[in-house]
This record gives C-alpha cells, sequence and structure tokens, in this order.
C-alpha cells in the first residue's frame, strides 16, 4: 500500500447495525496542507457529499493532491469515489478511479453481510478477488455513527472494524481515543471558521492497522474533530512518512426525507 493515500481511508470511517445516532447528509470541502504548521502549503483538496434517499446512503468523495518532498520525490493523487449503501449498513457497492502519479485504476467493488460474515468481491486491474470479512465489520456510511454513539456514551476508547474502499479494499481495524480538549492543532490564522451546526463535538485520535491480521504495527494515525452530526475537521493524517492537515472550507447540509417506516 503507498502511505502517500492513508489519509484517503478517514472518510470511509465509522455506522453500526445496532442501535446507532443517525448521520446527517451532508457535503464538506477541505483544503489540504502539507504538514501542521499554520503556514504550511496547501497540496490539495477534498470533497465528500452524502446524501439519503428512502433507497439508502449516496457517496461522493473527489480527491486531488500533489506533494512534493524534494525536488526528486513527488506524490500526484486524483481519487473519485461514488457509492452506494443501504440504510441499514447491510453492504457497500462502489465504484473508484483514481489517477497516481499518471498510472490510471479503476476498481468496482461489492460487499454483502450475511450469515457466515461480510462477502467482498472487488474487481480491479490487478484481478479479482473474493474474500470474507469478520461478521462485525462496518461499512463506510455505517461507522460514522458508530464513532459517535461511543462518543455520547462517553467511551473514551473503543475499537472499530470497517471497510475501507480506497487504501486496499479490505477491512481497516481502527483504536479510537477521545483527546484532551485543546489537544488539536488550531485552525489556520486568518481563515473565516466555517459554521457548523449546534451540537456536541470530540477530538479523538484514531489508529488504523489492517483489520484481517494480528500484531500489525500501525499503518497511520488520524487526529480530528468529530461534531455528533457526523462532521469532521481539523484533521491531520500522520502517515510516517509525512503529515498532511484537513481544514474544512465549506460545509452544506442537506435534508433527510421523510421515509415510510424510516
Amino acid at each position: 500500500m503507498s502511505r502517500g493515500v492513508c489519509f484517503l481511508a478517514l472518510a470511509a470511517l465509522l455506522l453500526s447495525h445496532g442501535a446507532r445516532a443517525q448521520m446527517q447528509p451532508h457535503r464538506a470541502d477541505y483544503v489540504l496542507r502539507l504538514g501542521t504548521a499554520a503556514n504550511g502549503p496547501r497540496i490539495g483538496t477534498a470533497m465528500q457529499d452524502i446524501t439519503l434517499d428512502c433507497a439508502g446512503w449516496h457517496i461522493k468523495r473527489d480527491i486531488s493532491t500533489e506533494i512534493a518532498l524534494s525536488s526528486y520525490w513527488k506524490f500526484s493523487l486524483a481519487s473519485k469515489l461514488d457509492g452506494d449503501e443501504p440504510r441499514d449498513g447491510s453492504g457497500f457497492r462502489y465504484r473508484l478511479e483514481q489517477i497516481q502519479n499518471g498510472d490510471e485504476r479503476t476498481t468496482k467493488g461489492k460487499v454483502e453481510r450475511g450469515k457466515g460474515g461480510v462477502r467482498a468481491d472487488i474487481a480491479s486491474p490487478s484481478g479479482s478477488s473474493r474474500f470474507v470479512l469478520p461478521l462485525q465489520t462496518l461499512m463506510p456510511v455505517a461507522a460514522i455513527g458508530h464513532l459517535v454513539s461511543r462518543l455520547r456514551a462517553k467511551a473514551t476508547a473503543f475499537p472499530a472494524l470497517a471497510f475501507d474502499a480506497e487504501v486496499f479494499g479490505d477491512a481497516f481495524l481502527i483504536d479510537v481515543t477521545e483527546l484532551d480538549s485543546g489537544t488539536l492543532r488550531p485552525a489556520p490564522p486568518g481563515e473565516k471558521p466555517v459554521a457548523v451546526p449546534k451540537g456536541p463535538s470530540w477530538p479523538v485520535l484514531m489508529t488504523f492497522t489492517r483489520g484481517r491480521e494480528q500484531d500489525q504495527n500501525p499503518l497511520f494515525s488520524v487526529s480530528a474533530k468529530v461534531y455528533d452530526n457526523g462532521v469532521l475537521d481539523r484533521l491531520t493524517i500522520n502517515t510516517g512518512l509525512f503529515k498532511v492537515g484537513a481544514d474544512l472550507q465549506k460545509l452544506e447540509m442537506h435534508k433527510a426525507p421523510a421515509c415510510p417506516g424510516a
């Protein structure tokens, strides 16, 4: 796995298929910066648009970045994800288009929850793969509600297992720890704060390891401010090789539909 695309997995985090908080549909636009300094250079943008209708959730993510650590080491990535998830979090169908340093890849995947576990069927330029994930694996939209529910319940540390479509098409084991207030890096100076609907929020640290392998070192970590409506801000992604900051620039909340039996 390229460590340069680790930050893509954050948006694919968290919802449970039991009692859970309801994430609010929204579109969030971010600016990406290299490092944690307030004047760090801009290296790209990210957009996530999550909508809901009576059939389920629909995810669109568009990320574009170019990182130059030296005159010899440069990394560019454009990634577009389109995915659909039932309201009950029982599956996920997606199409992923990525261009990494000029190399184009298109991946299609289907993940479905069954009695024996969560079955994944993924087709990519490197071939097709089929495998079974643990039954507790959460779908991308589903995982956010699980995170918020646990934080609302005053859990200060807990694990989550979530499917990731963008980094390596498998499950991540995510260890979540609530941080002390004021731990997150401050907002870049001179930027107008984005208005977020009123409600509680929590600073958290999330470490990511491969979900189907044991005794592995974390692949990367992410600190972020998590709002109870599912919006994320003040992200810092630490890959070990470099750090990337993602700051909310624009937020649009969508209306949830009134569906029979919902």
